[in-house]
């Protein structure tokens, strides 16, 4: 639509698309809205739209992935997670730890989050582990003790769900609800993330190509929520001097092939400590729009993934030089 178009206009085009027997997306932008079109099967003449009030141009989306394309919404999406913005000028830092493990615990790592700068707070209340026997999180408890730190800090809560039986409970708490890597095309998952009112930040799968990956978050848009976060965490290759391979490639790529924000995770994409902090000072170089970054006051003693978590001087660090890199490549501080 042109940036003139009233909200008259966009309900005149929607009710059009619904005529013809499809269904309407309308992806409000900064300066104009997008309306996806899902459901023909086939192309649809352009000179449908092109006289109706408001319409700047009407385009045939090539990708298999229409509403995730930049063929739909040419400007990046961005993102608000209580208030922070995710995709904008400044670059978000989330920090925190794999696992929520008590109230004291997660306490201070918030309070050592907003203390270094961040703006966002990671951890798990439910956990996928390998081993059936290794820690799998506390559950509701978990999330009322993140609902806590919030309280005292303000830092908005990122958080995963598991599956669709508990995707209402993360719901309920979360500010931003986490799908992992080994849930990307958890299908049923995804199609429940598309009914959320809430932000979804969807984590790539260890083996998935760049297609997969995208196609995964259509599923989301394509259910009606358009508040998507793509996080690149690593692909599992022939490498053995890390966890994981972290693809800073696909930053890059994924912006050039669709509008929506991009994120890193240095600690699951290299599963070391001594890597986290080069590999987001790299990230940032490559555009991405933050960091997911795993930080535990005792990584010593954490539960689960202590031996690729920062000490909370470590994770001030981070954010300190990666500000600095973000001036130096003309993005703007972030919020703190």
């Amino acid at each position: 639509m042109t940036a003139q178009a009233t909200s008259a206009d966009v309900d005149a085009v929607r009710r059009k698309i619904e005529t013809l027997g499809f269904r309407a997306h309308i992806i409000p932008g900064a300066q104009r809205t997008a309306i996806g079109i899902t459901g023909n099967p086939g192309a649809i003449d352009p000179a449908e739209f092109q006289d109706l009030n408001g319409v700047a141009e009407a385009i045939r989306v090539s990708k298999p992935y229409k509403l995730v394309s930049r063929e739909v919404k040419k400007e990046n999406t961005v993102v608000s997670i209580r208030g922070v913005p995710v995709g904008g000028a400044a670059v978000a830092f989330c920090g925190g730890p794999c696992s929520v493990e008590s109230r004291e615990q997660i306490l201070e790592s918030a309070r050592a989050v907003k203390g270094a700068g961040g703006q966002l707070l990671r951890g798990g209340a439910y956990k996928p582990r390998t081993s059936p026997y290794a820690f799998q999180g506390l559950g509701e408890a978990g999330l009322k003790m993140l609902a806590d730190a919030r309280q005292e800090t303000g830092l908005g809560i990122v958080t995963e769900a598991l599956d669709v039986e508990n995707f209402d409970l993360v719901e309920e708490y979360a500010d931003c609800i986490q799908i992992g890597a080994r849930n990307m095309q958890n299908f049923s998952l995804l199609r429940r993330a598309g009914r959320a009112r809430k932000p979804v930040l969807l984590k790539r799968g260890i083996s998935a190509t760049l297609e997969e990956f995208l196609m995964a978050a259509e599923y989301i848009l394509s259910g009606g929520n358009y508040q998507v976060i793509l996080c690149e965490r690593g692909v599992r290759t022939f490498a053995d001097h890390s966890r994981n391979t972290l693809d800073l490639s696909v930053v890059p790529a994924v912006q050039r092939l669709s509008h929506l924000p991009i994120v890193v995770d240095p600690s699951h994409g290299t599963g070391r400590r001594d890597q986290v902090h080069p590999m987001a000072l790299a990230a940032v170089a490559a555009g991405a729009a933050g960091l997911l970054v795993e930080m535990h006051p005792s990584p010593d003693n954490a539960l689960s993934d202590g031996y690729q978590s920062l000490y909370p001087q470590q994770f001030a660090e981070v954010v300190r030089d990666c500000s600095a890199i973000a001036q130096v490549i003309a993005r703007k501080q972030p919020l703190v």
